[in-house]
C-alpha cells in the first residue's frame, strides 16, 4: 500500500495517529526556494484551532521538524521530509477495536486488508490526524505559488443547513477569505459563522456530528495550464481533494447544479476585459476540457459529518460474530470541515504546483521562459 501521489512532485505520507510520529516527504521542490517557516507554521496552527470548543480536545504542538531537503532556511532541490510528533495520545480509548468496528470508519476494510495488522488507535494511518503532515506540504506549495503571482483561499460555504455568502465566481475576494480565518468558523458573513458554530455546538451536547462544505478559489493562473482527458485540473485536483478523509464530492463551477441547465444558460461567454480574453461569467469555475481558461478556479468540497460519536451505534462482534452496540468515546471534532479548510487550501495548492511544474517542463525550449 502506498500513500503516495504526484509525479512532477511527488509527495509521501507516513505515520499512524497513536505511533511516535506522522511525516511526510516531498520530492520535486525546485532548490533555491527560501522557505518562510513562521508563515508556514501559522498555517498549520489554523488547521489546529487550539483553543476551539469545536474542535477535538487533542493537545499537539504541530511545529515540524524538517529532517531534510533544506539549508539555512533554502530549499535544496532534495527531497524535503518533515515529521510531527504524537505526544498527546489516549489509546486505551480504543481498547474495543478492532472487534467492535465504529460505522463510518475504515475499522472493518482496514481490517480484512492487513489481516489484522493494521494499528487502528486513533484510526492509525486513516486518521485525520495525516492532515497535518499533507497540510505542510500544501503549505509548501501556496509558499511556492504566491511567488508566481497564485492566491488561494477557502471558507466554509456551509455546515448542516446554515451557509454562507457563495463567492463572487468571477471576482472572489481573497483578501476577505484571509480575514475570515481568524474567525472559530471562517465565513464571510461573520453571522453565518456564529450560526454554524451554535448548530455545531448543538450537535457535540447531542452527542452527534456535523458535515459541510469548503469552497476554494484560485486566481492568478494563466490559460492553458493542464491538459485533456487524465491529466486535466479538474482530474489533478480532485485526486488531491478526495485524498482529504471526510471528503465525499467535489465540484468545479456550477457544479452538479449545471445538470439542471440549457447550455445557452451555462456557457461562458467570451468579452474582453483590460486587453485580455475573459469570460462574463464563470459557469466552467475557471476550466475548460481539463485546461485552465484565465478566470479564477473555483471548487467545492463536500465533508460528510465526523464518524466518531458518543451516540450508541449498532456495530458487529467480530470475534462473536453476532450483534453489538458501540459508543465512542474519546476526542473529536463535531464538525471536521472547520478545521479542513487550510487542507483545502493545501491540496489545491499541491494540485495546481504539480500542474505548473509539468507545464514548464513540457514547454517548447523557446517559451520556457514565459511560464
Amino acid at each position: 500500500m502506498s500513500s503516495r501521489i504526484g509525479r512532477m512532485l511527488s509527495i509521501q505520507i507516513f505515520g499512524e495517529s497513536h505511533g511516535p510520529a506522522v511525516g511526510v516527504t516531498l520530492d520535486g521542490l525546485p532548490a533555491g526556494f527560501a522557505l518562510d517557516t513562521d508563515a508556514l507554521n501559522a498555517f498549520l496552527q489554523r488547521r489546529a484551532a487550539r483553543g476551539s470548543a469545536i474542535a477535538t480536545a487533542r493537545r499537539e504542538s504541530d511545529l515540524p521538524r524538517i529532517v531534510s531537503g533544506l539549508r539555512d532556511g533554502v530549499t535544496t532541490g532534495q527531497p524535503m521530509t518533515a515529521l510531527f510528533d504524537n505526544a498527546d495520545t489516549h489509546s486505551a480509548d480504543y481498547g474495543f477495536l478492532p472487534d467492535r468496528p465504529r460505522p463510518g470508519h475504515a475499522d472493518y476494510p482496514a481490517w480484512v486488508r492487513s489481516a489484522g495488522f493494521d494499528d487502528l488507535r486513533g484510526s492509525g494511518h486513516h486518521s485525520g490526524r495525516l492532515t497535518l503532515p499533507y497540510a505542510f506540504a500544501g503549505g509548501v506549495a501556496l509558499q511556492l505559488l504566491s511567488r508566481e503571482g497564485v492566491r488561494v483561499g477557502a471558507h466554509v460555504l456551509a455546515i448542516a443547513s446554515e451557509r454562507d455568502d457563495a463567492l463572487d465566481s468571477l471576482r472572489p475576494d481573497m483578501d476577505a477569505l484571509s480575514r475570515c480565518h481568524a474567525q472559530p468558523v471562517p465565513t464571510l458573513d461573520p453571522e453565518a459563522g456564529s450560526r454554524m458554530y451554535a448548530a455545531i455546538m448543538e450537535a457535540r451536547a447531542a452527542g452527534d456530528s456535523l458535515g459541510g462544505v469548503v469552497e476554494c478559489a484560485a486566481v492568478g493562473l494563466p490559460a492553458g495550464l493542464g491538459a485533456p482527458f487524465f491529466e486535466g485540473v479538474e482530474a489533478v485536483m480532485a485526486a488531491q481533494l478526495f485524498s482529504i478523509p471526510a471528503v465525499k464530492g467535489v465540484e468545479f463551477g456550477a457544479g452538479f447544479g449545471a445538470a439542471v441547465l440549457r447550455g445557452s444558460e451555462y456557457n461562458d461567454p467570451y468579452v474582453m476585459s483590460d486587453g485580455r480574453v475573459a469570460t462574463a461569467r464563470n459557469s466552467a469555475g475557471g476550466l475548460l476540457g481539463g485546461l485552465s481558461n484565465g478566470m479564477p478556479i473555483v471548487v467545492r468540497a463536500a465533508f460528510r459529518p465526523t464518524p466518531s460519536i458518543s451516540l450508541e451505534q449498532q456495530t458487529v462482534s467480530l470475534s462473536q460474530k453476532a450483534p453489538a452496540a458501540l459508543a465512542v468515546r474519546g476526542r473529536h471534532d463535531p464538525c471536521v470541515a472547520v478545521r479542513a479548510v487550510p487542507v483545502v487550501e493545501g491540496a489545491v495548492a499541491l494540485a495546481l504546483l504539480e500542474l505548473w511544474l509539468e507545464r514548464r517542463a513540457s514547454l517548447p525550449l523557446t517559451a520556457r521562459e514565459g511560464l
